[in-house]
């Protein structure tokens, strides 16, 4: 059943620190910082927060003692950062193009966005991209026109390059996640009729697009690797992925909404933390 609006996210909701687990955590933080940029935020003995511009983005967690998992598991499909211009974002792309470590995937017109795709030492897919003006964006009632039409990369760095230097005070956020899972319809029962985010896009029975607040997508599902996948087994990639809502309020109607659906989920400091089908870890916090 389709939630009430009272019943869904907030509007401002957006997309918190994404977890990461490591199988060398030196080598890991060491590429987040020398190719996209990110510096030090905060450590301890399980790991490393790293950001721009003051901002937490990823997460890198000590997962030695895990697991590799399968192409064809649920997880991770990208961690999705987006910069507020084209030109940071061009900065970004040349930086990480100069990285050995990581692999170049290729680039993308969303019609909404532009994006570069890259896949990080340990095979976790990175999105850096940059979104048109809203006012450019196209829907047909409540579904956002989106292509996967091919991007001159080398036209985009010509027109967009500025810097020689990549400057890690330029400010990018976590702009959306796209997860692996093992089917379209579970995860609509998940993210959409039980967290509260909104349909945005879907694409027959192998990807579904979810948004709050009239964003394009701030989480993606699709089974294009991963169709029949069952529950994850504890490995190295996907750790948490972390959601923002205003308030402890947006907090608590989302744990009855939780505890309605027989979902279970703890609360604790000001957050939530749940699980979707695939045993994808959820955190919503109170900002």
């Amino acid at each position: 059943m389709k939630l009430q609006v009272n019943e869904t996210l907030p509007a401002t909701t957006t997309m918190g620190v994404l977890t990461l687990r490591a199988g060398d955590l030196p080598a890991l933080v060491t590429y987040y910082q020398q190719a996209l940029g990110l510096t030090e935020i905060a450590s301890d003995a399980d790991g490393v927060l790293l950001g721009r511009a003051g901002a937490g983005l990823v997460r890198i967690a000590d997962g030695h003692d895990l697991s590799v998992p399968s192409p064809s598991d649920a997880g991770l499909f990208h961690t999705a950062l987006l910069f507020d211009t084209r030109t940071e974002l061009a900065d970004t792309v040349a930086s990480a193009l100069r990285r050995p470590e990581g692999r170049y995937v290729g680039a993308q017109d969303h019609a909404v966005s532009q994006a570069f795709y890259f896949q990080d030492p340990e095979n976790n897919g990175i999105e850096l991209y940059w979104d048109r003006p809203r006012n450019q964006w196209q829907w047909q009632q409540h579904s956002v026109h989106m292509t996967v039409d091919p991007l001159d990369g080398r036209a985009f760095l010509d027109e967009h390059l500025r810097h020689d230097e990549l400057r890690s005070t330029d400010p990018a956020t976590v702009g959306h996640v796209h997860l692996q899972v093992g089917d379209i319809a579970s995860a609509h029962d998940f993210y959409v009729d039980t967290l509260g985010f909104d349909e945005t896009a879907r694409l027959g029975e192998t990807a579904l697009f979810v948004s709050a607040g009239g964003y394009h997508h701030h989480m993606a599902m699709n089974v294009w690797n991963s169709a029949g996948a069952g529950p994850r087994r504890d490995t190295r990639g996907l750790g948490r992925v972390d959601v923002t809502v205003p308030t402890d309020a947006d907090v608590a109607a989302l744990q009855d909404r939780l505890d309605a659906a027989g979902v279970p989920a703890t609360v604790q400091d000001h957050a939530l933390v749940t699980a979707d089908p695939w045993r994808n870890e959820i955190r919503v916090v109170a900002a």
